[in-house]
């Protein structure tokens, strides 16, 4: 594993556990939209990439950067990561911000933002990659996975449960910034995968209409 990429799984294990035992950090540092907007509390729309839900949430998200991260830093280097990741989480998050702006309650956790910009990125540049996932016997697609990714956080957006705090909205801009930066500095490998990216995309698609058309959410 690639240093870089250990640390920064580390330093986001270790904020998100610290999260899990103490609520007044959790509360302080987590998506709020009501914070956001009347206290400019910025902040938060990077420190939410931090804290997670659960421990299920957590391994999800950082099992799934564990397995793309590596492909993006190949194909765009350390700093090219870092720019997708934590620029997916920013824009992610503004994008929920825009989304509930007139849900002044409305909050979220986790690095889903980033991972999904991550996981456009590096799926522009290998589609086929196989993902093993447990009692699973066969390696899964790399851009089937993240079909499967995105229509659970579409799914969990469009029926919301009382008990989910996740950023799930976070994926549609995060996702969104991961492919424009794919596109701009490996424009050849997106034409060479666009059909791979437009069956991984169909959730999203759908979620966009959902939101944009059928006014469903915000």
């Amino acid at each position: 594993m690639p240093p870089l990429l250990l640390a920064l799984i580390v330093i986001t294990c270790g904020i998100s556990i610290y999260g899990f035992q103490n609520q007044a950090f959790f509360e302080k540092y987590k998506f709020n939209v009501g914070a956001i907007q009347s206290r400019k509390e910025y902040i938060r729309l990077l420190s939410s990439g931090f804290l997670h839900g659960d421990f299920m949430h957590l391994f999800f998200n950082m099992f799934t950067l564990y397995f793309f991260a590596p492909i993006v830093m190949s194909q765009f280097g350390e700093i090219g990561f870092l720019v997708v990741y934590f620029g997916s989480i920013i824009l992610g998050n503004l994008f929920s911000l825009y989304i509930y702006k007139h849900q002044s309650y409305y909050s979220a956790i986790g690095a889903s933002g980033g991972v999904s910009g991550i996981l456009f990125a590096a799926i522009a540049a290998y589609p086929h990659i196989g993902i093993g996932i447990m009692f699973i016997p066969l390696p899964i697609p790399g851009y089937i996975f993240g079909a499967l990714y995105f229509a659970y956080s579409v799914y969990m957006m469009l029926n919301p449960k009382q008990w989910d705090n996740l950023g799930h909205a976070a994926h549609l801009g995060g996702a969104g910034f991961g492919l424009l930066y794919a596109i701009v500095f490996h424009l050849d490998l997106v034409i060479a995968n666009a059909m791979y990216l437009g069956i991984m995309s169909l959730p999203l698609v759908y979620l966009a209409y959902q939101i944009f058309t059928k006014k469903k959410i915000g």
